[in-house]
């Protein structure tokens, strides 16, 4: 695959500072081959994945995923809203068919209330609130309303200049129904839901999936891999936000499987993180952030010259980074294993590689200036091995002085999110494509 396509979804909880910050996956199921629910939840088990999203109340999932401890956001499809919206009674009885029937053995936790309302469906804006209001009502009455939240997912549509993230605000047009719909949220202590699309505002900006085709060059297995690595490792750091640092973003991945029945561009169809056969697309890098994912056991991912980048600019990193930055360059001189070939990019290579798993992989030590990239493609070529083959670990050197950058330390998520000031005690944030 040439191209990598990555959706992400990101649920932020500003409840508490001292939550635990976590990492799922939506599932979606337009697959020609789809997984039984069975297999679903024994990939789930395999890479440990406890937190996931669906998009429906499809029973048979629930069934599989009871008894597992697989905490769960279930769906309102668009095309029942409107009867729930309008009836109390409709919506009890959608609580009591689709969530009294599997609770506690299965840990539903939120139910999304449709899916980007406002925009895709904006006649039924004013029966939004209601919806969730009559859900949130048969959860009370079941004393269910404490451990299941409500809410309701929104397009980046309602978000006006929506790149630089800093930037943004919502779309004055939808006051009448965002002030209520945030009291709502407030008064129940759940979450306000948004999905951000960073991929397509990238492009946008003249600005990750991982397939796509010639108009998408910036969907590349490396660029999601590295993208989502990075995020994952900046929730699970609980780094927050530039406003609110320190609070946990919990984070679902669009999506588990790649979907190739969607329609659309080929960068909709891969979006996933796993083949139908539960093959990874490629292998997240999240050196020193836990278990999640046990397609990462091999840490494999190396640093390499960017192809087609300045000779310059190459040759001064390489001179930096064995000399300076302290990388033991013997192994490139002439007679010795990595001397041939004989070409600036591939001795920057080796040193790029030598000095970034001698940090130990963090962010920002693979750059040099925007002369280097990440790969997952192992670089080494008998007889010479680069450092970070066969996934080999290397202690992290405190006080070591970081290869140059650019203004960014690192390729991963910068983005700011988006908080509105009144009402709420906790936001999600779900994010489409991924942006470096």
């Amino acid at each position: 695959m040439d191209l990598l396509i990555l959706v992400f979804v990101l649920l932020v909880s500003a409840s508490s500072a001292h939550e635990d910050a976590f990492v799922g996956v939506n599932i979606g199921t337009e697959l020609s081959d789809m997984p039984s629910p069975t297999q679903v939840v024994a990939l789930l088990k395999a890479q440990q994945i406890h937190h996931v999203r669906l998009f429906d109340t499809d029973r048979e999932m629930l069934l599989a995923l009871a008894n597992t401890g697989i905490r769960v956001i279930v769906s309102v499809p668009n095309d029942q809203l409107l009867g729930i919206g309008q009836s109390n009674a409709t919506a009890a009885n959608w609580v009591s068919h689709n969530i009294l029937a599997h609770v506690p053995a299965t840990n539903i936790t939120s139910i999304a209330v449709g899916s980007e309302v406002l925009t895709t469906l904006p006649n039924a804006a004013s029966i939004l609130v209601s919806a969730m209001e009559f859900i949130h009502s048969a959860l009370v009455a079941s004393g269910l309303d404490s451990q299941i939240k409500v809410s309701t997912p929104h397009s980046s549509l309602i978000i006006q200049f929506s790149f630089p993230p800093s930037h943004a605000f919502f779309n004055y047009s939808w006051v009448p129904v965002m002030v209520p719909l945030l009291k709502f949220l407030q008064s129940t202590g759940s979450f306000f839901m948004l999905n951000v699309y960073p991929y397509y505002n990238y492009r946008q900006s003249n600005g990750w999936p991982s397939k796509g085709d010639s108009s998408d060059p910036g969907a590349t297995l490396d660029n999601a891999n590295t993208y989502n690595s990075n995020l994952i490792r900046h929730v699970l750091n609980t780094t927050g936000t530039p406003k609110h640092p320190g609070i946990a973003i919990n984070t679902y991945i669009y999506e588990l499987y790649n979907e190739d029945l969607r329609s659309g561009p080929i960068l909709e169809k891969n979006w996933g993180l796993f083949d139908a056969n539960g093959v990874p697309v490629y292998s997240l890098h999240l050196t020193g952030s836990g278990t999640l994912l046990s397609n990462d056991t091999t840490n494999q991912t190396f640093c390499v010259a960017k192809e087609g980048a300045d000779r310059k600019l190459v040759q001064a990193a390489l001179d930096w980074a064995c000399g300076p930055g302290k990388v033991d360059c013997s192994p490139l001189l002439q007679g010795n294993p990595c001397y041939e070939p004989d070409t600036v990019v591939a001795h920057a290579s080796y040193a790029f590689d030598a000095y970034y798993h001698r940090m130990a992989m963090a962010e920002g030590t693979c750059n040099f200036n925007g002369v280097a990239t990440i790969t997952t493609k192992d670089p080494s070529h008998r007889p010479c091995i680069f450092p970070g083959s066969h996934g080999r670990n290397v202690n992290f050197i405190n006080g070591t002085l970081l290869a140059p950058s650019s203004n960014s330390t690192t390729s991963g998520c910068h983005s700011e999110y988006f908080y509105s000031n009144i009402f709420m005690s906790s936001l999600i944030v779900l994010w489409g494509a991924a942006f470096l």
